[in-house]
């Protein structure tokens, strides 16, 4: 049995979802516009206060929502080929796990509650990366959930070049820069979100992103690399 919000909340979130039964796990191809859209509804908030009431079918609806928006996360900081994509699901398996174990010590709004999953995320994924040996991290800014098997080879190959083309020209910013962009323009949050999740201010993280954006466009300039 699943957690079921009230109607009103649930009405609001249609235009999105195109259903009136929101509370299934979303379609593997589902938008992020879909899923995000989830995150942020009434509804969602409700689901929470449930959930850290210790109802029994809040806490698995809960992870129904929420761990679409911690795959892609995870892909998005660790990449989405090869054995990458792998450790990032697994990586986003740890994510759940720890965030089940942190429910009962949250004590904060559950307006609030998205930013402190993502807060638990960029830890798992810096332990991650620090268990590799990596330093650097592979953002993408497409995070499919399967191959398009429409494409035809031309077309795979030209999107495979563009996908390294972009994480090259990522690799040129800090990684708190890299960090920033992932999560205000990858994952969807607000500057207020993100610098919940990352422990900045909001000015800071608007001031970041409007740096690593500027030096984008100047990287872009120099090499032609688009």
């Amino acid at each position: 049995m699943q957690f079921v919000p009230r109607p009103g909340n649930v009405v609001a979130l249609e235009p999105h979802l195109g259903s009136t039964e929101p509370m299934s796990a979303p379609e593997p191809g589902a938008s992020s516009d879909a899923i995000f859209a989830r995150l942020k509804s009434a509804a969602f908030h409700e689901l929470v206060s449930a959930a850290l009431a210790e109802e029994p079918e809040a806490i698995g609806t809960l992870f129904v929502w929420i761990h679409p928006a911690i795959v892609r996360y995870c892909r998005a900081r660790i990449g989405r080929t090869g054995a990458a994509y792998s450790s990032a699901d697994d990586v986003a398996q740890e994510v759940c796990l720890a965030v089940l174990g942190a429910l009962p010590r949250y004590e904060d709004e559950p307006k609030s509650f998205l930013p402190f999953v993502y807060g638990i995320a960029a830890h798992k994924v810096a332990d991650h990366f620090r268990k590799t040996g990596r330093d650097k991290v592979e953002p993408s800014t497409d995070v499919p959930d399967g191959i398009d098997l429409d494409a035809t080879p031309e077309q795979q190959t030209v999107r495979a070049d563009v996908r390294a083309r972009l994480v090259r020209l990522l690799d040129t910013l800090a990684p708190r820069q890299r960090e920033i962009l992932v999560l205000r323009l990858v994952v969807g949050l607000s500057a207020q979100e993100t610098a919940v999740a990352i422990g900045l201010t909001a000015t800071a993280v608007r001031v970041a992103q409007h740096r690593a954006l500027a030096k984008l466009r100047a990287n872009l300039a120099e090499n032609e690399w688009l």
